[in-house]
């Protein structure tokens, strides 16, 4: 084996070391996204997309060659490895590969212009801060024009810095918004079980009572009230799986406000100011890389 020293590049991801922090981010591979397909000089934009366009499978016209959709796609799913931010609209347009059309295209290009906006954006990791972990969780109900299935988005941070987060349409269709966000704290719960064994094999605490925050009181007497259960049978069985962790104490499901909701940003889209406000939440930061000085 040999010594390579620290870390800096691995496979598109970079790591800047400061004294206080670490920041995690992927900044030559997004120039070089932008390059490949020929936006690097394109007008910046500070949202990622539209909040009033409604895409579906069938409206525009059918692009003639589709390769360049699904190699832009492709691309933007990797830079979302450090770019939570990205998550929900790259989710979407890859709902669109088989057959995309005119404004799937011209929604992917919006997305760069996004991202020429926000390069060096990555996830700063703080030292010393105690290790924590909670969630945010929320639901866009029937969000999908398509199928009408809804968006699950949850987000874990570790102290401060986010540390998984997902974007990802429900397997079926919700009959409520309460069933929708219910479903959405079922994945959340999973991804809990999952991050304290990882925290365990790491020789860290794992036993700690995890604090899910959830902007749906509905959903949270349904997974703390038993009595609740007779009008919820259509539910899945396995999607009670939260219950019993909140029963069993391993999970504290607590109310959040909407306009505090990390976990909005992976279910919609967003206005420049919520956008802001969320990345800061989670952490992320664009400070001391410049693309001048390294590239």
């Amino acid at each position: 084996m040999k010594d390579l020293g620290k870390l800096s590049h691995f496979l598109g991801l970079e790591l800047k070391y400061e004294k206080e922090a670490l920041i995690l981010h992927q900044q030559k591979y997004s120039v070089d996204l932008l390059v490949r397909f020929g936006m690097l000089d394109c007008k910046p934009i500070n949202t990622p997309m539209d909040t009033t366009v409604k895409l579906s499978i069938d409206r525009g016209k059918e692009l003639e060659d589709p390769t360049m959709y699904r190699q832009i796609v492709g691309s933007l799913i990797y830079l979302t490895l450090t770019r939570p931010d990205i998550a929900f609209e790259v989710g979407v347009l890859s709902r669109y590969m088989q057959k995309p059309r005119k404004p799937h295209l011209d929604a992917i290009r919006r997305v760069l212009r996004y991202v020429k906006a926000t390069l060096g954006f990555g996830v700063r990791f703080n030292r010393g801060e105690k290790l924590e972990l909670k969630g945010f969780c929320d639901a866009d109900y029937a969000g999908d024009l398509d199928t009408r299935r809804s968006t699950t988005g949850y987000v874990f941070m570790l102290g401060q810095a986010a540390v998984t987060w997902c974007s990802k349409r429900q397997p079926t269709v919700s009959l409520s918004t309460t069933e929708a966000e219910y479903r959405a704290a079922a994945m959340a719960a999973q991804e809990i079980v999952w991050l304290k064994l990882v925290l365990g094999e790491l020789k860290q605490q794992a036993d700690m009572k995890v604090t899910l925050y959830c902007d749906n009181l509905s959903s949270i007497q349904l997974a703390e009230n038993p009595m609740f259960h007779a009008r919820s049978k259509h539910i899945e069985v396995h999607y009670h799986f939260i219950r019993e962790k909140v029963l069993g104490g391993e999970i504290d499901l607590k109310y959040i406000d909407t306009d505090h909701q990390v976990a909005d940003m992976f279910t919609k889209s967003l206005p420049s100011v919520k956008i802001q406000g969320f990345c800061e939440a989670m952490n992320m930061s664009r400070k001391g890389v410049n693309i001048e000085e390294e590239y």
